[in-house]
């Protein structure tokens, strides 16, 4: 049974649709009904089909970035307590922070007593100049007293403008005092990792010292602080009201 016939020469089966239209050789055959048309072999698929990559594509997984494009960091803290853009910082020690605190305490401490020896050797001078057997002793030694109240207070300022200068200075320009240096710590910005400036400085200091009006309790509680941070980043209350974190080196 031949399949040729003089108007099919290559024995294509006629379109029952329409007789006349003879199939040549190169031209592609109509689909059966119901079944989608097939892409010629090398062309990526027409965009729309749910499921069907392009023909060379590679499937890519759920969660993983594309081919070829490395997945960019989220905006936000990395985990360990670090900051945007910056590598993960190794965050300072309770044990090393107490240390500095001591050292940095002593220093100020040393000037304090300095200064209030000097005071005392005034009063007792002044002591000293009065007569007993003078009619005005006695308003003499009122007038030393005083003398001895006015200057103790003096010190008392001096040692606050100078820690607040000595603190300030150092960790808003240099991100250290010179107890954190002993130790190898510093005082960042938590968003940037930069030193933290004149101003967030100035507010790091200024609460212990309001917490110390309290009997010194409000300043041990702003110290003790860090233990009960849980962002990971050890920030005590005055770091938090200043955005700092302190960092090893």
């Amino acid at each position: 049974m031949s399949f040729g016939s003089p108007n099919n020469p290559y024995g294509q089966p006629q379109n029952p649709q329409n007789p006349q239209e003879q199939p040549g050789y190169g031209y592609p055959q109509q689909p059966p009904q119901g079944v989608p048309p097939q892409q010629p072999y090398g062309y990526p698929q027409q965009q729309g089909q749910p499921g069907q990559p392009g023909y060379g594509a590679y499937p890519q997984q759920p969660g993983q970035p594309g081919y070829g494009y490395p997945q960019q960091p989220g905006y936000g803290y990395p985990q360990g307590g670090g900051y945007p853009g910056g590598p993960v910082p190794n965050v300072a020690s309770m044990g090393r922070r107490f240390g500095a605190r001591v050292i940095d305490g002593l220093i100020i401490g040393v000037v304090y007593i300095v200064l209030t020896f000097a005071g005392i050797a005034g009063a007792a001078n002044s002591v000293k100049n009065c007569d007993p057997n003078a009619a005005d002793y006695q308003t003499c030694i009122n007038n030393a007293s005083a003398d001895f109240v006015a200057k103790f207070g003096a010190v008392f300022g001096v040692i606050i403008v100078a820690s607040l200068l000595y603190e300030v200075l150092m960790i808003g320009l240099l991100g250290a005092t010179l107890g954190k240096m002993a130790v190898g710590l510093r005082v960042v910005k938590a968003d940037t990792g930069q030193k933290p400036g004149v101003g967030s400085a100035f507010i790091r200091w200024v609460i212990p010292q309001v917490g110390s009006l309290l009997c010194g309790i409000g300043a041990l509680l702003v110290y003790l602080s860090p233990f009960w941070d849980k962002s990971g980043r050890q920030q005590g209350w005055h770091d938090k009201a200043a955005s700092t974190m302190v960092i090893q080196n």
